[in-house]
């Protein structure tokens, strides 16, 4: 038995629904015989009638009035496959996989949904959150459209598109001697017991650096995420380095800055990346430039990225991320 084409359903359906012939073909864009011809085709092709002609127009047998719904669900799938991929079609429209990395996650995403919603409403953002090296993977598959991650990543498969600089502070107890300093050098962390990240984190990476730069060894702490760094640090466990865009939410109660005064200070670089080979790119260029006015007008205490940039080069005591 041949299986019915989208033309033959789409037929019996306006059949079906017009109760007529004449105003079926009018609908479909086609001549009477045509329709006559097909859905005799389609008749054949199920092995039995699905229509039948009278005086007062069309009538369907049961065969075609337990077969109508099916149809209609087929040609309704077909429709919303075809409109959906047209809409993904269109530029900033449709699924966005955005993969952040958790040391920006919570302290980005707000400002960065919000100018998402605001400047393209059509896109539909789907967000994954994991470590430098997964969603690294998960552009290489395929699975992920675009990336929030440091910079630069060491990768020749990928485009950078920089959004912004921002400095590390050293998180201490309020009760630090070092509290609220801004003239703090770089070899202070020499003396101090510096927690850092559990490994897998490119944060963790950046951290060891600066610390070696200032001849401290830093002690891993087994932590997932700053928010629990911050705790440890507010019960007097030590202290650690953490992102300007961070301090906003993670230094509160107890808990105080010290900037750092070398020259260059310590700091990461973060930006979209994506696949070299995405049709999307001139999509995430127009993202990018998007993020960028909106984290300016945030008020972030980072340093925004002009709108053409050239490649980061990373200054001695701040490290690539691409070992994550």
């Amino acid at each position: 038995m041949a299986e019915p084409s989208i033309v033959q359903l789409r037929t019996f359906v306006a059949v079906a629904r017009e109760r007529h012939f004449g105003i079926a073909a009018a609908v479909l864009g086609v001549t009477q015989p045509a329709v006559s011809a097909t859905l005799r085709t389609l008749e054949e092709h199920l092995g039995g009638r699905l229509v039948e002609r009278n005086a007062k127009g069309v009538l369907l047998t049961p065969l075609g009035s337990a077969l109508l719904p099916r149809a209609e669900q087929v040609l309704g799938c077909l429709d919303e496959l075809v409109s959906d991929a047209r809409r993904a079609g269109r530029p900033l429209c449709g699924p966005l996989r955005l993969g952040v990395i958790p040391t920006a996650a919570p302290y980005l995403l707000p400002t960065l949904l919000a100018a998402l919603a605001t400047e393209f409403p059509e896109l539909s953002p789907e967000i994954t959150e994991a470590q430098t090296r997964s969603l690294l993977d998960a552009l290489g598959e395929g699975t992920c459209d675009v990336a929030l991650l440091a910079l630069p990543t060491g990768r020749a498969d990928v485009v950078e598109l920089p959004l912004f600089w921002e400095e590390f502070l050293l998180l201490v107890s309020g009760q630090s001697e070092l509290a609220n300093r801004r003239d703090l050098p770089l070899s202070a962390l020499a003396e101090l017991d510096v927690l850092l990240l559990e490994e897998g984190h490119c944060l963790r990476d950046q951290a060891v650096d600066v610390c070696r730069q200032a001849g401290a060894s830093g002690r891993t702490a087994r932590a997932g995420s700053l928010t629990t760094l911050a705790q440890l640090v507010a019960a007097g466990m030590g202290s650690t380095l953490l992102p300007a865009s961070a301090v906003p939410v993670e230094v509160r109660g107890q808990l105080a800055t010290a900037r750092f005064a070398s020259s260059p200070r310590p700091g990461r670089h973060l930006g979209l990346v994506h696949r070299a080979t995405s049709t999307r790119a001139d999509e995430f260029a127009t993202i990018a430039s998007a993020l960028r006015r909106a984290l300016a007008a945030a008020g972030l205490p980072v340093e925004v990225a002009p709108a053409e940039v050239a490649p980061v080069e990373v200054a001695p005591v701040e490290v690539a991320a691409g070992r994550s």
